[in-house]
């Protein structure tokens, strides 16, 4: 499984694949002190020739991740009408130690 950043994969890229984006995100903000940790929401989206296959995939990246970051969201499924591609999507947030 391939996993690429900024929302976007390579032309042409095997599929199951994945691509994440960030969405948003904050430092942790005390009254005394800089902060030590920033929590971050990323979408993640799966692309595959199957449902079943992209299905799959997200199962395995919820599983990989969850012990240290939570998942959020379960997004939509869809179909693109011109590639054909099946799609699903989720969002997870992570805390993240500077």
């Amino acid at each position: 499984m391939r996993l690429y950043s900024f929302g976007e994969a390579p032309d042409a890229v095997a599929k199951p694949y994945a691509v994440w984006q960030l969405v948003n995100g904050s430092p942790e903000n005390y009254l005394a002190g800089r902060p030590d940790v920033d929590g971050f929401t990323l979408q993640v989206d799966v692309y595959g020739t199957t449902g079943t296959a992209v299905r799959q995939v997200r199962d395995a990246i919820r599983d990989a991740i969850e012990l240290r970051a939570n998942v959020t969201r379960w997004g939509g499924e869809g179909r693109d009408p011109t590639t054909k591609n099946y799609r699903t999507s989720f969002d997870v947030d992570w805390i993240v130690r500077r």
